[in-house]
């Protein structure tokens, strides 16, 4: 090789080798930011006793009002299925299966719906197929479906308890409020998010984020055994809870603590229960933190970029609901009835029986269970209900329980 060509390589390597790594290193270094994320709605929720979130929305071209559950304990979206019939919807069957409190059955499908929420429309949507008439008749209002992650994964989610109003953003860059906490929970379809429970020892689980319970904290059996949570006793009050399937027994009792990320509740309501069918597949979760807990923040779901968070609202140090009652009341036929009564419970010792028709709650004429509901969680005094039973009205006073108290 001749003095000018090895001169030429030399120079090469020295100059163009070095430009070409530094083009490459500047390429690497690069980071393109997404778009910021852009507003597309908002509009006003209803907040139902338990915190549970109700969406009015349409479907289709059809013109009745829907009301929905949002739900992000629900790994899909689903129709009730007496509107699926009252609307005409086509049914396919599938093979695929939902589990709840109450069993696991297989479910059939409607396919390819628009939901129409005030100012948006989400398509493409196929809707699984369930029966809420139970939901119906706990909270006294038209329960047509559930909405949960088909809707979610497609958009940032953000949710204003002191307002009831959910905003809807696209993906990209959010800007999340100040004075919260950025969590990033183990996501699937439902997101899985860290807590640490104090009692008799300290011990960390993932619990299902699930703003579809109206209750504050769930546990199973098997955590709580198996973790030795209340290994020197715990007083406990038989009751029951509703969800997907039906009804389940439960044990009502309170946690000395539950920890969030960086926010402690102190003295936390919480149900126990044979979790039979593994709805919170036990021991990948503990149980399930309820929206009665949640709705003390305000909530911004990213479920684009997987993470949430939570900024203490107005009602973070509002009281937990420490009643027992031990009564079953539900909505038939429009008629607010006594459906269960636990033995041994303040209900029983106050004289109710099952089929009973509740007339009124201290005074209240109004027949709307939600606020019945919530006069029925007064603790403090006597509570005095009118009930028609067998035809006559009758006077009952009950003492409602309070679970902190000893006695």
């Amino acid at each position: 090789m001749t003095r000018l060509k090895i001169k030429a390589v030399f120079l090469f390597f020295l100059v163009i080798v070095p430009g070409i790594l530094f083009c490459l290193q500047a390429k690497a270094q690069e980071i393109i930011d997404p778009p910021e994320a852009k507003l597309l709605t908002k509009f006003p929720f209803q907040l139902l006793s338990g915190g549970i979130i109700i969406l009015e929305a349409k479907l289709d071209d059809f013109s009745d009002t829907l009301n929905f559950i949002l739900d992000t304990g629900s790994g899909g979206i689903s129709i009730d299925s007496t509107t699926c019939a009252y609307l005409g919807l086509k049914r396919v069957a599938s093979e695929k299966t939902i589990r709840g409190i109450g069993g696991i059955k297989n479910v059939e499908f409607s396919m390819n719906h628009t939901l129409r929420l005030p100012g948006l429309s989400v398509s493409n949507l196929d809707f699984h197929i369930n029966d809420y008439d139970l939901l119906t008749s706990v909270y006294g209002l038209q329960i047509d479906g559930i909405i949960g992650y088909s809707f979610l994964r497609r958009y940032i989610v953000a949710l204003d308890y002191d307002e009831h109003v959910m905003s809807v953003y696209t993906p990209g860059n959010y800007k999340y409020p100040k004075g919260g906490q950025l969590m990033r929970p183990v996501f699937s379809s439902i997101p899985m998010q860290p807590a640490v429970i104090k009692e008799n020892k300290t011990v960390q689980s993932n619990f299902y984020f699930d703003t579809g319970a109206g209750l504050c904290f769930l546990m199973t059996e098997e955590f709580a055994k198996d973790s030795s949570m209340f290994q020197n006793g715990k007083r406990m009050f038989s009751t029951q809870a509703e969800g997907l399937g039906g009804k389940r027994p439960m044990q009502l009792t309170v946690v000395k603590e539950v920890k969030i990320g960086p926010y402690r509740f102190r003295k936390v309501p919480t149900l126990v229960f044979n979790d039979e069918f593994n709805v919170t597949s036990y021991p990948n979760t503990g149980g399930l933190i309820g929206n009665d807990l949640l709705r003390r923040f305000n909530v911004v779901l990213n479920y684009p970029e997987q993470v949430i968070h939570l900024q203490p609202n107005k009602q973070f140090y509002q009281p937990f609901d420490y009643s027992y009652t031990g009564l079953g009341i539900y909505i038939e036929n429009g008629e607010i009835m006594v459906i269960d009564v636990i033995k041994g419970s303040p209900g029983d010792k106050a004289g109710f029986k099952e089929n009973d028709r509740v007339i009124a709650v201290d005074n209240n004429f109004t027949r709307n269970i939600q606020v019945y509901r919530t006069l029925l969680q007064n603790s403090t005094t006597r509570i005095k209900v009118i009930v028609m039973r067998d035809g006559v009205p009758k006077i009952l006073f009950m003492k409602v329980r309070n679970i902190l108290r000893k006695k």
